[in-house]
């Protein structure tokens, strides 16, 4: 393994390590010793810069299931390292700010600092990693470890909501996109993203690209919050702010972002792609900015704002798609978009990033974050104001700030759009800047709402919990502050991002678009013109929002106004209402206790599935069947064997029960032994023993057999299925051995007896196979075992404690 590797999985090992940092060092906060490591890792991906900034991308291999096709390859090119430091840069300012935000008396730091180690590596593992299977590994992992963050003060029914809530629909979404990356492998045969994009051409040709896209972007949509899916985010806001300010600003909901920009090298060019990724992003963008108008409470304002902007994103990178159509990387119309992108990306990180802090802050200092009983801590609070102006002037898309840029960017990328005469635009293009405008005025709207509602006014505590309000500590208003520095510097002076962060990423995500040795022409200025239509825009949004603030008052008692919950939640919890009460009627029809039941379900099954796949295949094909003669006293021990097995249902007693049923599995194995498999003749003696042993350690404390009288029709039916499984068993065997004799296929037997010693180093054939050959099957029949364990284990606990009625 490479130092990228290990820089990947060091949260992990880092993880590990907290619980006992916790323990033995509690007088010491937790998070000095967590800090260490972002910033380390920051440090250590910002050496990267010179060798992306030449168009350098450095890859580190290494296998896992290569057999699979599955390997823990490391990428490094311009988008994956502005990720990366992103990931490292704002977790190590979060680490910081919680250090001083949560208490290390009160809370639970171990739970805390292992959650958000583990949702640090795992977006790293995203952002680095080149194999499609990797990288869904890593996205999961992202789901769990967020879920956990946002329940982290799980005695609150809506922390345990957002949690549930987040996790149903990112981890829909992560499962939609492993099937939209199974076909991207049956397409291309490849998991790995570089050999996708020089395969472009073959993944657009086929037939299940429109299947495979809209598979992969339902993980984007989902992860990223896009509309419809974005109802999870706003529930989410119960999670320490810390939390807020990290995964839902600046990395979690970044990587659907990420996805999209990657495989924009697959599937860009292509009209689908365009449509269905612009028309998202301006709907959330819109949608986003609507609903952030209607809240009270200042982390709700700061959840649907953030919805807001990352369908700004989304429909910058749907409409910059459309270079792969032109191929021509001298034309800036369409690549202004994948420009603005990028560095809005930049951007929003900063902004955000500082205005959830400065949220938190009021809420640790005021005890709460309804606007309607704050307003007046300008004076009060200084310097949270100060950076809270900075960050909404910022998002509102005010000069001087970085956002101004972006925002200005964006708006120029919309116009381009009409000028780009393919997929209809000539028609409908003159639409896209318009919705983008609108969305652009109830951004200016909010963010006036929030800061004024706040910060001006006059301060009335009486409404407030806490009575003696202050300015929170310096150590809470570092990390802001530099944020808040970010925002003003990169405004003031925003080509020291162009080549060295801005410039690689685009390339990155357009790639093919250059020529060897070319680069793109990122050139960010404040002004364009008297005449740039942008410039009018933007005053008509700051115009348009100022009347809007100034009438405030005559629409805030207005239906559109008090309705603060959105509409989609309905929905969701119907639906989810729905699927717990059908779960439930399944589970009573299925689940009767009685173990006749399950086998005939699972029989059934079985007899349905072979024979549909026996009929699609024109089976069964029993050709003349050229065996070996068997002996007289094998057909004996058979005779045996299905003697004791047609005894069995006639059995009254226990005991003569168990010695019946392992009568016929010891015959098995003689019958192993007789065929020259004594591997599997001593696997099945150790198995049937050991079920023989325990079935007499319990037998005495099971009540008599009684036997039940069950009605001809279900005799007949269990009869029918009987029959059935056995023939379908049979039949299947028969043609399986028939097919394999006509093509000539040599058993798989051979290849394991003549590979066992020499690539795996041992002579018991069932050993080798469970441990080498198979490795991957054993290790999760392991850890589905280490799970069943732990859970009974928990129960034992709970139950011991009182905890639980079980």
């Amino acid at each position: 393994m490479t130092l990228l590797h290990w820089a990947v999985l060091s949260p992990f090992i880092a993880a590990i390590l907290i619980p006992f940092l916790y323990k033995y060092l509690k007088r010491i906060h937790t998070g000095w010793f967590v800090l260490i490591l972002p910033l380390v890792l920051f440090i250590y991906f910002l050496s990267f810069i010179p060798r992306t900034s030449s168009g350098e991308a450095i890859l580190n291999n290494l296998d896992w299931v290569p057999s699979l096709g599955i390997n823990f390859n490391v990428y490094v090119d311009g988008l994956s390292l502005l990720f990366a430091l992103l990931i490292t840069g704002i977790g190590a300012l979060v680490v910081l700010y919680s250090i001083y935000y949560l208490s290390k008396r009160k809370e639970k730091l171990n739970n805390f600092y292992v959650y958000l180690l583990m949702f640090m590596g795992a977006m790293l593992g995203v952002v680095l990693s080149d194999n499609l299977i990797v990288i869904y590994v890593f996205w999961e992992v992202t789901s769990i470890a967020s879920s956990l963050l946002i329940s982290y003060w799980y005695t609150r029914e809506k922390s345990i909501y957002g949690a549930q809530k987040s996790m149903y629909i990112t981890v829909f979404g992560g499962l939609s996109m492993l099937a939209g990356f199974s076909l991207l492998y049956v397409i291309a045969g490849t998991f790995s993203i570089r050999e996708l994009i020089a395969n472009a051409d073959i993944v657009m040709a086929s037939g299940l690209f429109i299947p495979a896209m809209i598979l992969v972007l339902l993980g984007a949509f989902t992860k990223s919050a896009q509309f419809p899916f974005h109802i999870w985010l706003p529930d989410a806001m119960e999670a320490p702010t810390p939390v807020s300010a990290y995964l839902h600003s600046a990395t979690m909901v970044k990587a659907g972002i990420y996805l999209v920009a990657r495989l924009t090298g697959v599937f860009g060019g292509a009209p689908e792609w365009f449509w269905i990724i612009t028309i998202a992003g301006l709907v959330t963008l819109t949608w986003g900015s609507i609903s952030a108008v209607r809240q009270k409470d200042l982390k709700g304002i700061l959840a649907f704002s953030t919805i807001s902007q990352l369908g700004l994103i989304m429909s910058l990178l749907g409409t910059g798609s459309a270079s792969f159509y032109f191929q021509d990387g001298d034309n800036a119309l369409y690549m202004t978009a994948i420009l603005a992108a990028v560095f809005h990306l930049v951007n929003h990180a900063t902004f955000k990033g500082s205005l959830f802090m400065a949220a938190g802050i009021v809420d640790h200092e005021t005890g709460t974050r309804d606007i309607r009983k704050l307003g007046g801590l300008m004076t009060i609070m200084p310097i949270t104001a100060t950076i809270s102006l900075i960050g909404l002037a910022s998002m509102a898309g005010l000069p001087p700030f970085n956002g101004f840029l972006s925002k200005e960017m964006f708006l120029t990328g919309m116009l381009n759009v009409t000028e780009y005469g393919i997929f209809h635009l000539e028609t409908f293009g003159f639409i896209i800047p318009i919705i983008a405008w609108i969305a652009s005025v109830f951004t200016f709207l909010y963010c006036i709402l929030m800061f004024s509602k706040t910060f001006m006014g006059k301060f009335d505590s009486s409404k407030l919990k806490v009575q003696h309000v202050h300015e929170a500590p310096i150590g809470m208003l570092i990390s802001p502050i530099i944020l808040a520095v970010l925002v003003v510097v990169f405004g003031l002076f925003p080509n020291l991002l162009a080549y060295s962060i801005i410039e690689p990423a685009m390339a990155a995500i357009a790639p093919g678009i250059l020529s060897p040795g070319e680069f793109f022409d990122v050139h960010i200025t404040h002004w364009h013109g008297f005449l740039a239509p942008e410039l009018w825009m933007t005053i008509g949004v700051v115009v348009l929002g100022v009347i809007l603030f100034m009438t405030f008052k005559k629409w805030e008692n207005t239906a559109f106004y008090r309705g603060e919950r959105d509409l989609f939640n309905y929905a969701y919890d119907y639906g989810y209402d729905g699927l717990v009460k059908g779960s439930q009627w399944l589970t009573r029809i299925q689940m009767t206790g009685r173990l006749r039941d399950y086998f005939i379900y699972m029989c059934t099954f079985i007899i349905l599935i072979m024979a549909y796949t026996m009929y699609r295949y024109n089976l069964p094909a029993i050709q003349s069947l050229d065996l070996s003669p068997v002996p007289i006293y094998v057909w004996f021990v058979i005779a045996v064997f299905i003697g004791s097995v047609i005894v069995i249902p006639f059995i009254n007693n226990r005991v003569a029960l168990i010695i019946a049923t392992s009568v016929s599995g010891f015959i098995v194995a003689l019958l192993f032994v007789l065929f020259r498999a004594p591997d599997l003749a001593l696997t099945q003696l150790l198995i049937e023993t050991v079920s023989v042993i325990l079935f007499m350690l319990v037998f005495y404390h099971l009540p008599k057999l009684k036997k039940v009288k069950t009605p001809p029709k279900l005799k007949a039916v269990k009869l029918i299925i009987s029959i059935g499984f056995g023939l379908m068993i049979t039949l299947g065997s028969l043609s399986a051995f028939s097919l394999g004799q006509e093509a000539n296929y040599s058993s798989i037997s051979e290849y394991y007896t003549e590979n066992a010693k020499e690539e795996a180093g041992g002579y018991n054939i069932v050993n080798v196979i469970l441990v080498d050959f198979r490795g991957l099957d054993t290790m999760l029949e392991v850890l589905v075992v280490a799970l069943a364990v732990l859970t009974v284990v928990s129960l034992i606990r709970l139950r011991f404690k009182g905890s639980e009625d079980v």
